[in-house]
């Protein structure tokens, strides 16, 4: 039965179900990255949301935002590099704009997305069309803002349909940023590993709500 809004425990059980989708897709985050880069983002991502999963797991949350808030900040000092920095700064600043908030629902999904892409374009610069995470992000949060009045069950699959799409995008953009940009017109036909982990991190909240 789907869920209308979530109470803090069960965004709780929401996050460690997107660890738990996140570890267990390491290889497929590892093969991306291959791809495009030094290999290394799908152990990145792993080690993270271990970490993260036990934080979360140990939290008796009175508020919504602070299990975000606690997935970011866990990230940003277990994962190291720029998609340490980048992923934290998805969670910890999508969970500070949330307030004292005690339920989470559709206007407060939009809230998360629209904070957690300011939050991640101030930090690393890059913007849409550069073949990053923000492609995924800047579409999850273009449908979570157009959802924001629809039941949380319908917004957040709009949400995760948005951050598959903004990922297949990718696959055509020629990379700008990072290790791949030295790649050029090479870079064409593959997706950008961190588009791919927030597809998977959306995807699986909206599984998680649908269930």
């Amino acid at each position: 039965m789907s869920k209308e809004s979530l109470s803090p425990n069960e965004v709780k059980e929401m996050v460690i179900a997107i660890a738990d989708k996140i570890i267990a897709s390491e290889e497929l985050l590892s093969e991306a990255d291959r791809r495009l880069g030094d290999g290394d983002h799908g152990l990145g991502m792993q080690r993270g949301f271990t970490a993260a999963k036990a934080q979360v797991e140990a939290l008796e949350p009175a508020t919504v935002g602070q299990v975000f808030s606690t997935t970011g900040i866990t990230l940003m000092s277990t994962m190291g590099g720029a998609s340490g920095a980048v992923m934290g700064m998805l969670y910890q600043n999508g969970g500070t704009a949330l307030g004292d908030a005690d339920t989470f629902d559709s206007a407060c999904l939009s809230t998360f997305t629209t904070a957690a892409l300011e939050g991640v374009t101030n930090l690393g610069g890059a913007k849409r069309g550069d073949k990053t995470m923000v492609d995924a992000l800047a579409t999850a949060q273009e449908a979570a803002v157009a959802s924001a009045g629809k039941p949380l069950p319908e917004a957040i699959a709009d949400v995760a349909a948005g951050a598959v799409a903004g990922m297949e995008a990718t696959k055509e953009m020629i990379a700008t940023m990072g290790r791949a940009k030295t790649l050029g017109e090479k870079s064409i036909g593959h997706p950008d590993p961190g588009a791919v982990s927030v597809s998977i991190m959306f995807t699986t909240a909206s599984e998680y709500v649908n269930q």
